[in-house]
């Protein structure tokens, strides 16, 4: 595979700590990029961190730690990033989780919307201005096959009736293609060409992701079905690295990637309506101003 020069290429990667994040964090750094970090636990961070710099043999590894459900939290690293650098080459929108019951972030959102999805809504449009100072550039979110099928409104991501962990999973999903597909278009109306968006499903992948937020019987059965079903960690990452280094898909924005390739997403996603109007919940729940 063909692949662009990283060196001093500044990289953002949330949930960098572990699974496909730390992996795709790893990779770009033995490439020679400057790798941005974000991560919610402290100790798994810094572990991540001093691992990554061991064996890339780079030092140039920041790490910032921010909880994803807080918009606060958000919005002071985007400060903190600002004061720092002058700009930003790659965004990787991989962190994501899961809850067993319904919980309230403190902004009163459902928490895995508001991690899987205002959490990468948010980032992107604070640091856009330095996305388009690195021109080109490119932002890869991680989204999952899982991806409701169902248009989205504000009941089904807010309601606390007949609550599914998985049900909120896959609206968040959804959103994380409705989310690309609509900031694709809008950088393009406004003539921004060379900041590309992208969308991956990387594959069911050997993490320990969402194990915390399932239940006892759907640990049991992802546990039976992981040896038969589950990609390697190397694999996983292997498309949100390619997005991130390859020549070959520069101008390419507003596509579904599985396996390197462009592949079709549910046909609710091509709903321009329907990635309007996450678009313009979003920004309600957000209250900040985008293009």
């Amino acid at each position: 595979m063909k692949k662009l020069s990283m060196n001093g290429k500044i990289c953002l990667i949330t949930g960098a700590n572990s699974g496909i994040g730390k992996f795709t964090a790893l990779e770009l750094a033995k490439l020679g990029s400057h790798v941005v970090m974000i991560c919610r636990n402290y100790e798994r961070g810094v572990k991540a961190q001093k691992e990554i710099i061991e064996q890339s043999k780079n030092p140039d590894i920041d790490l910032y730690i921010v909880d994803l459900a807080s918009q606060s939290a958000i919005k002071n690293f985007a400060e903190d990033f600002k004061k720092k650098y002058d700009m930003l080459h790659i965004l990787i929108n991989n962190a994501g989780t899961i809850t067993k019951t319904w919980t309230a972030t403190e902004d009163g959102i459902e928490r895995t919307f508001a991690v899987n999805h205002l959490g990468p809504f948010l980032i992107t449009n604070l640091l856009l201005d330095f996305l388009n100072a690195g021109a080109p550039s490119r932002i890869i979110t991680i989204t999952s096959g899982m991806h409701s099928k169902d248009p989205i409104s504000i009941d089904s991501i807010q309601s606390q009736e007949n609550y599914s962990n998985l049900k909120a999973y896959s609206i968040s999903k959804l959103a994380n293609i409705l989310f690309t597909y609509e900031l694709s278009n809008r950088l393009l109306n406004s003539g921004i060409k060379t900041v590309t968006a992208n969308v991956v499903h990387p594959g069911f992948t050997r993490t320990n992701f969402g194990k915390e937020g399932l239940s006892f019987l759907q640990k049991l059965g992802l546990t039976l079905i992981h040896p038969f079903m589950a990609v390697s960690l190397q694999k996983g990452a292997e498309t949100p690295i390619f997005l991130a280094i390859s020549p070959d898909v520069e101008g390419i924005t507003g596509k579904y990637y599985v396996n390197k390739k462009i592949e079709q997403s549910a046909p609710n996603t091509y709903d321009q309506e329907n990635q309007n109007l996450l678009w313009k919940i979003s920004e309600k729940l957000t209250a900040i101003k985008t293009i």
